[in-house]
């Protein structure tokens, strides 16, 4: 598809409802006090009304800046500052405060720490698990760069589900994710999968210029990593400078993906225009939570 036929507009099944609801207003109220970052507002994921007004966010541990240069991402980029200690136990206040079942927890990339931020994942995972033991928890984590030890780090505080996302087809990773490695980013999920085999969960985005047979060996590479969880949904460009959209995929072509992948072996796929990695996450964890509140 040429860019020049690349629609202005988007097509007419992106519908999102924009309305501020009393719930809306206390999680904004929480995140703000508690001094955090969600991947809801850091990112414009488009889900944020939605998730917000049902009392849900994911929260982005390890400051708002990330070392890496992605073309897909409105994370800010840049040279972050230190490490915030008390992080950690902020975020299990603000699952205790809404009263979270499901909650999740991802962050920027950090190059420049050695450990990858992965002390901070577990010290996380701690203090929720500390203070909403009912609470289950995923993990949204980068590659520490395939440190072995870093993904050690984080499993072995006991999350419920470690995810770790492709993005997108190994031809496209030099555009769209310069400065990471679908081989390695497929080696840590086989990895964390043979950790006492933990749910295992990733996603992929479409409309970057990929095709189905990209797709679908992606989706069997993952089948034979072991991967429980897989979520697909559409690439919409932040701004202007970030990569273009290819393609718009019609609701239609997600169903047929989403069978493609169940084919595979997936314990859960999750396919449509709206769905991010997190979105509705609690609903097929496999756990029977859901990240709403009672």
């Amino acid at each position: 598809m040429q860019i020049s036929e690349i629609p202005k507009r988007l097509p007419p099944w992106f519908k999102i409802k924009h309305t501020e609801s009393e719930r809306f207003a206390e999680v904004r109220r929480l995140v703000r006090t508690n001094n955090l970052h969600t991947v809801c507002s850091s990112a414009a994921c488009p889900n944020q009304n939605e998730c917000w007004n049902a009392g849900t966010a994911t929260f982005m541990i390890l400051g708002n800046i990330c070392t890496r240069g992605c073309t897909f991402c409105n994370v800010p980029k840049g040279r972050p500052e230190g490490l915030d200690l008390e992080e950690p136990a902020r975020v299990a206040d603000a699952v205790v405060s809404l009263k979270l079942r499901y909650a999740v927890v991802t962050s920027v990339t950090r190059d420049d720490l050695a450990d990858g931020g992965s002390g901070i994942f577990a010290e996380t995972i701690r203090f929720i698990r500390s203070k909403a033991p009912e609470c289950r928890i995923e993990v949204l984590v980068p590659d520490f760069h395939g440190s072995r030890e870093a993904l050690r780090t984080v499993l072995n505080a006991g999350p419920d589900v470690l995810n770790h996302n492709v993005e997108t087809v190994p031809s496209l990773y030099s555009r769209v994710r310069p400065q990471a490695d679908y081989r390695r980013s497929l080696q840590l999920l086989k990895t964390a999968k043979a950790h006492n085999n933990i749910l295992t969960k990733t996603g992929i985005m479409v409309g970057l210029g990929e095709s189905i047979a990209e797709l679908l060996t992606v989706f069997s590479e993952l089948g034979d990593a072991g991967c429980d969880i897989l979520t697909i949904g559409q690439y919409l460009r932040p701004g202007k400078d970030h990569v273009l959209v290819e393609k718009y995929y019609h609701p239609d072509e997600f169903d047929d993906l989403r069978a493609y992948a169940l084919s595979m072996g997936f314990s859960h796929v999750v396919a449509g225009p709206l769905v991010r990695s997190s979105y509705h996450a609690g609903e097929y964890d496999g756990g029977g939570g859901r990240q709403s509140t009672p």
